[in-house]
C-alpha cells in the first residue's frame, strides 16, 4: 500500500450550551395521494447549473447555490443569545495523513446537469438520490448497470435527503415544493406531505408579501414510527407521524425567526434524542422528544459552516464543516469536542460534506476539495485518503452497502469504493 503523509491537526476544545424548550406548533394537513410515476423524457431542462461554475467560485458558495438552493449565503455570521463561560481548550495536536489504495468504480449518469444529491441504498442494494437539475428521483441498479429517472408529483427541482424505511419505501425532502415525500416502487405511487408556506414581506414592493417553502432538507426515522426533518428556510425542526399523518413543528429560537439559522443535518442518536446542525451559525443542536428540552452547543470556531450530523452506537455525535474544512466529534456525557482537520494540497482548503458513520464505529466524510473519500482512523488520530481517479469529481453523499462497499454520489457520476480486503 502507497502511502504519503500530509499536515493534519487535532485538538479538544469544550463547547457552550444553552437551553430552552420551544413550543411545538401542529398542523393537521391529511396527506394527498399523487398519480403513478411517469417516464421523463431524457434531455436536459435548460437550467443554470452552479456545478458548472465550480472553478471560478469558492467551494462554500457553490454548496449554497447547490445544497442549500433557496437562498444564497454570501456571508455567515452569528452572535449566541446567551452568553455563558467557556472553559480552557487544550492543545491542538498535529497528525499525518495518509494515502490509501482502493478500487473504484465510476458509473456516468446518462443526462448533463443533474445536481446529484445524498444517496441512500434499499435492501436490493439499489442506490437512491435525488437529481435537482432533472426534476427526478434516481434509482440505479448496480446488477443491471441502469439508471431510472422518475419524475415526483409537483416537483421544483429541490429533492434533498433520501431515506430508505425498513420496508423498502422511500422518503424525500422536495424542498422547493414544500413536502415529505413517499415513494412505492413496488406500485410506482407516491404520497405527500405538504409543509406550512412562511409568508415575508417582499423587499421589491412595500407592503406586499412573499409566500415562501418551509423547505425541508435532511430526513431522519426514528424507532416510534416518525420522520424527522430540517426546515431550512422556517428555522424549525419538523416531525412527521406515519401512523397518523399529523406534523410537529418545532421554532430552534425563542423568537420566531425565518432564514436566519438555516437548520441543516439531522439525526437520531441509540437515546432516541434528535440532533441536528444549523448551517447559519456556528452551533448545532439536541432536541429530547420526550419533554421538548432543546440544548444548543455552540463550537469554540466561529465562521463554521456546519452541514451533516451522524450519532456512533455510543452516543457520540460527529458533524462534518465545509469550512474550515473540519470533522468534528463531540462527546454529550462530557461536553467536549475534538476537532479534526483535513489535510489538503492545494490551494483551497478542504471542504468536507458526506459523513457515514457505520455500525462498527468507522468514520468516513466526502472531501470534495481533495476529491477523495477519506477514513478517519480515530485511534492514530488522522485521515486515510481514497483518490477517485477521476479529477474534479466533487464527491457529496456516501452510503456502505451490505458487503461494506461505499457508493458516493458526484457531480456528474455516482462511485463505488472496495477496499483491499485483509
Amino acid at each position: 500500500m502507497n502511502k504519503t503523509s500530509l499536515k493534519s491537526g487535532t485538538g479538544k476544545q469544550t463547547m457552550r450550551e444553552r437551553e430552552y424548550v420551544p413550543q411545538p406548533e401542529r398542523t393537521n394537513d391529511e396527506a394527498r395521494m399523487a398519480e403513478r410515476t411517469r417516464p421523463v423524457v431524457a434531455h436536459g431542462q435548460g437550467r443554470f447549473s452552479p456545478w458548472l461554475v465550480y472553478h471560478q467560485r469558492r467551494y462554500w458558495f457553490v454548496l449554497s447555490r447547490v445544497l442549500l438552493g433557496v437562498v444564497t449565503l454570501v456571508a455567515i455570521s452569528y452572535e449566541g443569545i446567551v452568553r455563558s463561560r467557556q472553559l480552557p481548550m487544550t492543545q491542538r495536536i498535529s497528525t499525518p495523513a495518509l494515502i490509501a489504495a482502493g478500487a473504484f468504480h465510476e458509473y456516468p449518469l446518462p443526462r448533463p446537469n443533474n445536481e446529484v444529491m445524498r444517496p441512500a441504498i434499499d435492501h436490493q442494494g439499489r442506490i437512491w438520490f435525488g437529481a435537482m437539475g432533472q426534476n427526478a428521483l434516481v434509482a440505479f441498479d448496480p446488477r443491471t448497470r441502469t439508471f431510472h429517472y422518475l419524475t415526483p408529483p409537483h416537483g421544483r427541482h429541490g429533492i434533498m435527503g433520501v431515506q430508505v424505511a425498513p420496508d423498502d419505501t422511500i422518503w424525500f425532502a422536495e424542498q422547493f415544493a414544500n413536502y415529505i415525500g413517499h415513494y412505492f416502487p413496488a406500485t410506482g405511487r407516491y404520497q405527500i406531505y405538504p409543509l406550512p408556506w412562511l409568508t415575508i414581506p417582499d423587499p421589491s414592493h412595500a407592503g406586499q408579501t412573499l409566500a415562501l417553502p418551509s423547505a425541508p432538507n435532511e430526513l431522519a426515522f426514528d424507532t416510534h414510527s416518525n420522520v424527522w426533518f430540517t426546515e431550512f428556510n422556517a428555522d424549525r425542526l419538523g416531525k412527521l407521524d406515519l401512523r397518523s399523518g399529523h406534523m410537529w413543528h418545532y421554532p430552534l429560537s425563542s423568537k420566531t425567526s425565518v432564514q436566519t439559522l438555516f437548520p441543516y443535518g439531522v439525526t437520531i442518536d441509540p437515546q432516541g434524542m434528535v440532533w441536528f446542525t444549523e448551517a447559519g451559525t456556528n452551533q448545532f443542536g439536541r432536541l429530547d422528544p420526550t419533554t421538548g428540552a432543546l440544548h444548543l452547543f455552540t463550537a469554540p470556531q466561529s465562521h463554521v459552516l456546519l452541514m451533516e450530523i451522524a450519532s456512533d452506537a455510543h452516543g457520540v455525535i460527529w458533524v462534518t464543516s465545509f469550512t474550515p474544512g473540519l470533522l468534528l466529534r463531540f462527546t454529550p456525557g462530557t461536553g467536549i469536542f475534538t476537532n479534526y482537520s483535513a489535510p489538503f494540497t492545494g490551494g483551497e482548503s478542504s471542504a468536507l460534506y458526506g459523513l457515514l458513520v457505520t455500525p462498527a464505529g468507522d468514520v468516513w466524510v466526502t472531501i470534495l476539495a481533495e476529491n477523495v473519500i477519506a477514513r478517519l482512523d480515530v485511534a492514530a488520530g488522522h485521515f486515510i485518503y481514497y483518490r477517485i481517479p477521476t479529477r474534479g469529481s466533487l464527491p457529496l453523499g456516501l452510503v456502505m452497502d451490505a458487503n461494506h462497499n461505499f457508493w458516493f454520489t458526484c457531480v456528474d457520476n455516482i462511485g463505488l469504493l472496495q477496499l483491499e480486503r485483509s
